[in-house]
């Protein structure tokens, strides 16, 4: 057993968590908003006379003072234990919005390939082109909507290693890093074949990925399991960071939307990602809200619904 434990004795973080957090909550749906505040911070006032600190010290506990200010562990051991330290020293409560989007159209994605390090068609350099203006526009929504006025927040810009990606992040003005491991699922021996010639060299393993996408591994490469255990260390890293744009690539982006909107790890495979759209992610205490906004610019469809069986 492991105890984790939050104390705030900040007034201001208390007040905005329950205008932010509490008030969206199930408990005060079509109740307006200053009687919700009064009430909670009623029931602020019953758990205090009440509530008991854990100061055992044979139990295995964390405690996070002022949303992190300070951090107290006691006993803890293992792998587990320390995953779960790690995990929530870095949580914070201030607003923030991830924005995904897929690097722009490829040279290997009008060839029906999959996997390489493929440069941007003529239709993906004009994605580049134009996602600066996106990014802005989509930042001073932003801001209007938190700070209530128009002041474009700070962002910073993740990519792959890999071309494709690199090239559409070329003209955003944002500083940039790059991540080894947001690269594509690693295909193996069938980097760079269509599905058609995967089929046809390896019908056994072409069927066996449509049968369980999901553990399915390419034959010296990953499969999806491999890559959301790779892709854990940006995950912690998001949940500490502020605004971020990642560009990366299909599997890379389904993993990551897979996590922040709870998908079930079946489904995770076939989530839709169109290529020239940039996903809008903005976490909230009880889940995260998503919208999707398309560039008009054409590309091709690189989807591939689940089989019927």
């Amino acid at each position: 057993v492991m105890f984790i434990e939050s104390v705030c004795h900040e007034p201001s973080v208390i007040l905005r968590n329950i205008q932010e957090v509490k008030l969206s909550g199930p408990d005060y749906i079509k109740v307006d908003p200053e009687i919700a505040e009064k009430d909670f911070q009623r029931r602020i006032a019953y758990y205090e006379q009440v509530y008991e600190t854990v100061t055992e010290p044979e139990y295995a506990h964390v405690q996070l003072i002022n949303v992190g200010d300070m951090v107290v562990i006691n006993r803890i051991r293992g792998w587990l234990q320390s995953r779960i330290v790690y995990f929530v020293m870095n949580l914070h409560v201030a607003s923030r919005r991830i924005f995904m989007s897929r690097h722009g159209e490829s040279m290997f994605n009008l060839q029906q390939r999959i996997g390489g390090d493929a440069d941007l068609s003529p239709r993906g350099k004009q994605y580049a082109e134009a996602l600066p203006e996106l990014v802005t526009k989509l930042l001073t929504d932003m801001a209007r909507v938190d700070e209530g006025n128009d002041e474009e927040p700070p962002i910073v810009v993740w990519t792959s290693t890999l071309k494709r990606t690199r090239q559409t992040a070329q003209h955003l003005k944002y500083p940039k890093l790059q991540w080894k491991s947001l690269d594509e699922l690693d295909s193996g021996v069938c980097d760079g074949m269509t599905y058609d010639e995967i089929e046809k060299a390896y019908p056994e393993d072409f069927q066996a990925r449509d049968d369980d996408k999901f553990n399915y591994r390419y034959r010296g490469g990953e499969s999806y399991r491999d890559l959301v255990l790779r892709l854990e260390p940006v995950i912690m890293e998001l949940e500490r960071q502020e605004n971020i744009l990642i560009i990366a690539h299909q599997a890379v982006i389904r993993a990551l939307y897979a996590y922040f909107l709870s998908y079930p790890l079946d489904e995770l495979p076939y989530i839709r990602v169109p290529l020239h759209s940039v996903l809008c992610i903005t976490p909230k205490a009880y889940g995260c809200e998503e919208h999707r906004v398309r560039l008009n610019i054409d590309a091709v469809d690189t989807h591939r619904p689940k089989p019927k069986k």
